[in-house]
């Protein structure tokens, strides 16, 4: 991977020559400040590159001050990601479920969301990115007492097929599973969040 540039100045120079090759003037009044503000979406939209903003998942020792888990745990709600092969977005739900390890630990379900924001924020494609929220959910709950079984389900609308292309809307469904010896019931849970979502 190569040297990140500091200079901001050198991507508005990079935006502005985009915008005058795609056919527009990049002096004209409402495309002046554009540059700028690309620069400031990028840093907010790809954020999942800086480890500084990875986000600090909470967990709880299953069995201790009254919490005690050793059924299904889920949890669903909406991402926001970048298409890396055009920079476009793709979008849409995820259905996320894990089986805690009676002897291991619980999520704070609040870093889910968190979690998937984070491996959002960076091009990816939609396989890699529940690949990525599972294993970083499986890392958390630690190695010593793995989960039973973490899976995520996740549906996307992406924009290079429905504006570009083809040009057809359709969803895209992809799934990850960490198996510890639960899989078939996780799977039948997550199909069953699926179908009523």
């Amino acid at each position: 991977m190569g040297t990140k540039s500091t200079d901001t100045k050198d991507i508005e120079y990079a935006v502005r020559t985009i915008l005058s090759y795609i056919g527009d003037n990049p002096e004209r009044e409402g495309l002046k400040g554009t540059p700028e503000r690309i620069v400031r979406m990028w840093k907010e939209l790809f954020r999942g590159y800086d480890p500084e903003q990875a986000p600090k998942v909470t967990i709880f020792p299953n069995g201790k001050d009254g919490l005690s888990f050793n059924s299904i745990v889920a949890d669903s709600g909406t991402y926001y990601s970048m298409c890396e092969h055009h920079m476009m977005p793709f979008f849409g739900k995820y259905w996320f479920a894990y089986i805690p390890n009676p002897e291991g630990s619980i999520l704070g379900i609040s870093k889910i969301g968190r979690v998937i924001d984070y491996c959002a924020a960076r091009l990816q494609v939609q396989e890699r990115l529940a690949q990525d929220v599972v294993m970083m959910i499986v890392d958390a709950l630690g190695k010593e007492h793995p989960p039973l079984a973490v899976g995520i389900i996740m549906e996307g609308e992406h924009l290079c097929k429905s504006m570009r292309g083809v040009k057809k809307a359709g969803k895209m469904h992809s799934s990850f599973y960490f198996d510890n010896g639960k899989l078939p019931e996780l799977k039948a849970e997550l199909s069953q969040f699926v179908s009523y979502g």
